[in-house]
């Protein structure tokens, strides 16, 4: 066993002998574009912080189906923040809207 162990092993080295390894690994990177792959990264990464920071994330309001109506509410129903919509996406869509609206004085 050790025989053939051996003359495999003298067989791969002498074929990798004399490589530059690391000019090697750098034709494969350029050939691969792995700055565009973290730069997707990134952008990716970008996206979820935005979507972290949304109000209905940080403030998470109640959701609620009122009928065929999605509503999301936040405090009290007189003077909360209420987002409304067809489904519970579109009714936290409406909760981000309304969440960065001013506030009207009667």
């Amino acid at each position: 066993m050790s025989d053939t162990y051996q003359a495999v092993y003298d067989a791969v080295r002498s074929r990798i002998g004399g490589t530059d390894i690391g000019s090697a690994i750098e034709s494969a990177m350029r050939s691969e574009n792995f700055g565009h792959y973290f730069q997707q990264a990134c952008y990716e990464m970008q996206n979820a912080a935005i979507e972290h920071s949304r109000p209905c994330v940080v403030f998470k309001p109640t959701l609620n189906q009122d009928g065929n109506a999605w509503v999301a509410v936040y405090g009290d129903l007189p003077t909360g923040v209420v987002g409304c919509g067809d489904s519970p996406a579109e009714a936290m869509n409406d909760f981000d809207v309304a969440w960065h609206k001013s506030a009207t004085k009667s």
